[in-house]
């Protein structure tokens, strides 16, 4: 191409988990299991939550939509993931590389600010029980939803497109299974110091006050559990929030810690990657029907007589 040509590759290699051979099919395998159940029980958690007549809260809507989310998400890497184990040239073009970078940061901040919205969702509930509905109507988790979105397109949007206003002219090579703002910036060929505050700030900031919505609510939750009088009111109001307390720890925990180490280590970056990109996605609806009776009743409900289920839509 000429000189004068911004943008000089015109595809990437992405080198994957490992390089080893011999794990190419057994990986495949593996992911391939995860990524089924991650479908199967997502699908799930949306078909139930929308045909249940008794599931249709505040709570479930946004469970509803989580559940979309973690779909998306696991969608927008795992069939590349799993066609690159299977053959030799991992390549995917420049175009579909941006396109994918866009669609993980969509889902990952939708995914960050529903759960903060869960949380919220949370504390009415255990603080203020008798107003709930009052509190969070339809109308607002409809627009808590939609804002959710509109900010996570505008951002994945903003970040993309400053990670591929950069020059990419000497390796093409990503040390990673998908294109990911970190491992995308270590080929450019020209200043990345736009991009890198971009993706830094936007990380920061995202992380930051979805966090502090987190901490906020569940510090209040906390204090009104404390006041209950009764060990059965306790546990009750703890059994409400449990299952959302633990993905919100594991979610977050993951992220923080894939943000806050030192850059070098792209290789911690994979497996802190594989976890909020795979394994999350997956146990996250074990997570909520498994703990959660009113779920547990709606599938067999279902189950028993799904054409009834169905003509409640």
């Amino acid at each position: 191409m000429a000189p004068g040509n911004l943008t000089w590759v015109t595809e990437f290699i992405l080198m994957g988990i490992t390089d080893l051979p011999e794990l190419q099919v057994p990986l495949f395998f593996v992911f391939l299991v995860i990524y089924g159940l991650t479908v199967v029980g997502n699908l799930g958690t949306i078909i139930i939550t929308s045909v249940d007549s008794r599931l249709q809260t505040p709570m479930y809507f946004f469970l509803r939509h989580l559940a979309i989310i973690n779909l998306g998400n696991s969608t927008t890497i795992a069939p590349k993931m799993l066609l690159n184990f299977l053959v030799k040239k991992k390549t995917i073009s420049y175009y579909c590389c941006a396109a994918q970078l866009g669609g993980f940061l969509v889902f990952v901040v939708a995914e960050i600010f529903i759960l903060a919205a869960m949380a919220y969702d949370r504390y009415v509930a255990i603080c203020y029980p008798l107003l709930y509905m009052v509190v969070v109507p339809r109308r607002i988790c409809l627009l808590l939803v939609s804002l959710t979105y509109l900010f996570s397109l505008s951002t994945a949007l903003t970040v993309s497109s400053c990670v591929f206003s950069v020059s990419y002219c000497s390796s093409n090579v990503i040390n990673h299974f998908y294109c990911d703002n970190t491992p995308l910036l270590a080929l450019s060929c020209s200043d990345t110091y736009i991009p890198e505050t971009a993706v830094f700030t936007f990380s920061g900031i995202n992380l930051f006050f979805s966090l502090i919505i987190v901490l906020i609510s569940y510090f209040n939750i906390v204090l009104a559990i404390l006041r209950i009088q009764s060990s059965e009111g306790r546990q009750k109001a703890f059994s409400t929030c449990a299952s959302h307390m633990m993905v919100v720890t594991v979610f977050y925990g993951t992220l923080l810690f894939m943000y806050l180490q030192p850059r070098t280590t792209l290789d911690t970056d994979k497996m802190a990657s594989i976890f909020y990109t795979l394994v999350i996605p997956m146990l996250n609806p074990l997570l909520y029907s498994l703990r959660n009776k009113d779920v547990k009743d709606a599938l067999k409900r279902f189950l028993n007589n799904p054409c009834k289920s169905l003509k409640l839509m």
